[in-house]
């Protein structure tokens, strides 16, 4: 095939592994723990790393191997890997690049696991962390440290769908020698690509938009090549593996990511725009919505606003609840990026095991309401959300 430059779409849907004698047109499973070698010789110098191939499938796999492939050139990295679920990927990243005695950076407003890992266990092992505003990002100098190592950051951020300006962060990386990993889970590759700002990693939990229909899980780490050689010496001798089937499903999923972010986009616009002009609503944070905050920092890095809304019910927690209880269609999950519309209330739920006062520093009132806009028809989902809110009053 030529080299030209494909399309997105192209790429997401033609990136394949070599066809085997029987020709198959899609990509068959390969859902074994080890292969073959055809002598000592060989098995000899795979292990000694001169030979690149499968050995086994905690290292590497067809599958695995098709996923990385593709993820790289829809997120334009130099290279990845690909782990058992969103949080490993996050993990696996840290405990490769940090050492005892070092310093991190990063956004308040971030996924309540990751929270968990900053405050509770990499303190186990001499890593030390501090949290930046991102309304300020005047003060992020003043946070730095002489064995400060990395900045990580979420944008959109979860759940507040608050926006931090990758340029930014990238010239402030650079400023201050400082390695940028950017989870972007909420906007994936298709709707922004944070390499192309200066990030260093690119974190995904595979499990949310990539698979897109709430079957598996899986995490993805993507980026420079010498940082990725290191995340794979770890992983290897760890474990936090992919496994083949859950590669296989989440490859082929990307065939479609393209369309489906679209209808999640086009949706989302539509029911933040109907909750904007509701009367039992406060407020409504959506990127692509003139009144969100950073809207000029959305339109500048993300191609739409993506398929997440949050917005904040009048009559605070008892609303809440009774909000929640009240929808008819829509899932009560803690889930995200499924083909179905999951409506979720993170204070007690994704984010339940922070402090009160976390919460409040976080912007996660007990009134917030997450909202992963699905792909059903938008009028059934406003219908159902009117249903709710007429429960509330």
């Amino acid at each position: 095939m030529s080299k030209v430059n494909k399309h997105f779409e192209t790429e997401a849907i033609r990136t394949q592994i070599e066809t085997t004698p029987e020709k198959e047109h899609s990509t068959p499973m390969y859902l074994t723990s080890s292969f073959l070698f055809d002598d000592v010789e060989e098995m000899r110098a795979t292990f000694a790393s001169e030979i690149d191939r499968n050995t086994y499938s905690r290292f590497t796999n067809p599958n695995t191997s098709e996923l990385i492939d593709k993820m790289c050139k829809l997120e334009k990295a130099e290279a990845g890997f690909a782990t058992a679920t969103g949080m490993s990927a996050i993990f696996t990243t840290f405990m490769t690049i940090l050492s005892a005695g070092d310093h991190m950076l990063s956004v308040r407003s971030i996924f309540g696991s990751t929270h968990t890992i900053f405050s509770k266990f990499l303190p186990k092992y001499n890593i030390s962390s501090d949290y930046v505003d991102l309304n300020d990002t005047s003060s992020w100098d003043a946070a730095v440290k002489p064995n400060s190592k990395l900045l990580y950051l979420e944008t959109p951020t979860n759940p507040g769908i608050e926006l931090i300006d990758l340029d930014f962060a990238s010239a402030f990386c650079k400023k201050h020698d400082l390695i940028l990993i950017v989870d972007n889970c909420f906007a994936t590759p298709y709707i922004q690509r944070p390499i192309e700002f200066g990030a260093d990693l690119v974190i995904h939990s595979a499990t949310k938009y990539i698979d897109g229909q709430g079957r598996v899980m899986g995490g993805m780490v993507l980026g420079r090549k010498d940082l990725i050689a290191d995340i794979f010496t770890f992983s290897r001798s760890t474990g936090p593996s992919l496994s083949p089937f859950n590669a296989w499903i989440l490859s082929k999923s990307l065939e479609t990511l393209a369309v489906r972010m679209d209808r999640h986009s086009e949706n989302a616009l539509k029911l933040a725009e109907y909750l904007e002009a509701h009367p039992q609503v406060e407020w409504v944070r959506y990127p692509f919505l003139p009144s969100h905050p950073q809207h000029e920092i959305a339109k500048k890095q993300m191609s739409t606003g993506g398929g997440m809304v949050s917005f904040g019910i009048k009559g605070g927690l008892e609303a809440g609840k009774t909000f929640l209880e009240g929808v008819e269609m829509c899932s009560l999950s803690a889930n995200l990026g499924d083909t179905r519309t999951i409506v979720t209330h993170p204070a007690s739920t994704t984010h339940a095991k922070l402090t009160d006062e976390e919460r409040e520093a976080t912007g996660i009132t007990a009134n917030l309401i997450r909202l992963s806009v699905g792909l059903e028809h938008i009028e059934d989902i406003q219908a159902d959300l009117d249903i709710a809110f007429a429960k509330c009053k």
